[in-house]
């Protein structure tokens, strides 16, 4: 993908020296980049993301993430456009296709269930390197930084690239006995997860806000913290905020069926996601957070 030095610059890379912004509508919904729809002269619409030139690895790692995405052949995810800094404007930004609003074709959620599934079960053997677990660099789980070194194990990798990160972050809201506590979780682990009959690419932060209508009236994926895991994150998330329709998980499982004892894993997988809500929103996610410490200990 292409880099320039201003979204005009882009814009004009993309669709030719004559095509220039008609009009700019900003995107609601996002917590971390400024986004924005631009109506462009020759009749197309582009979907831009911005933010701080020093955050510019935002879209660095969301590029990684969609291509990874992207190179599986299993889902849909947005058409990459260009990227780049205007030190001008002190942004960075990352311009993709528009989506228009699509209908939702018969079965949508029972088709991302099955293409999610393929997606799980592809081969990651180039897409993390010196270990089965993790991704070529780091990249982000929201404003978070998301650790993702290689690791042999998936427990090891969830051990000490998820949680303990998450943890030292949180610090300041832990009493003595509730960091005793976080330790115990920590040395048990363990006992509690599995090892997956093989690794999966997971996109990562896969709740319902992060899929969209594509271009073909089927599921798309967004905002990827990917990663190669366990296939069972990448559920257990889809259930923290709320659930997806029952036909996304029987297709799901009609295509990649789950290790016996999942109901019993998946709000440990979220206490991952719960902790960075806590690290970056505030004390009103800590009483779930030590509610499920303390299930597990």
């Amino acid at each position: 993908m292409n880099t320039y030095d201003s979204i005009e610059a882009g814009i004009r890379g993309c669709f030719g020296s004559d095509v220039m912004i008609k009009e700019k509508t900003y995107v609601h919904g996002g917590d971390i980049n400024d986004s924005f729809c631009l109506h462009l002269s020759n009749g197309s619409d582009v979907f831009v993301k911005s933010n701080s030139v020093s955050n510019s690895g935002f879209f660095d790692a969301e590029e990684k993430g969609l291509n990874a995405i992207a190179s599986t052949g299993s889902i849909g995810t947005p058409k990459l456009l260009c990227k780049g800094v205007d030190r001008n404007k002190k942004i960075s930004f990352l311009m993709m296709e528009m989506i228009p609003r699509i209908v939702r074709i018969k079965d949508y959620f029972a088709i991302f269930g099955r293409e999610l599934a393929s997606m799980h079960l592809k081969d990651t053997g180039s897409l993390v390197h010196g270990g089965n677990y993790g991704f070529t660099s780091d990249n982000y789980i929201g404003a978070s930084k998301q650790v993702n070194t290689p690791k042999d194990t998936w427990i090891d990798f969830f051990r000490e690239c998820r949680l303990i990160p998450q943890f030292k972050m949180a610090e300041r809201y832990f009493d003595n006995a509730e960091v005793k506590s976080v330790m115990r979780l920590l040395e048990k682990l363990d006992d509690v997860l599995i090892e997956p009959e093989g690794p999966s690419l997971l996109h990562g932060d896969l709740w319902s806000g992060n899929s969209i209508t594509g271009r073909d009236g089927k599921a798309w994926l967004i905002d990827p913290a990917v990663y190669v895991g366990h296939a069972e994150a990448d559920i257990a998330m889809t259930e923290l905020f709320g659930r997806l329709p029952n036909d996304f998980y029987s297709e799901y499982m009609s295509v990649y069926p789950m290790q016996p004892g999942y109901q019993d894993r998946r709000n440990l997988y979220n206490l991952y996601h719960l902790l960075n809500h806590l690290n970056l929103f505030g004390r009103s996610y800590l009483s779930e957070v030590i509610s499920i410490i303390n299930h597990y200990v």
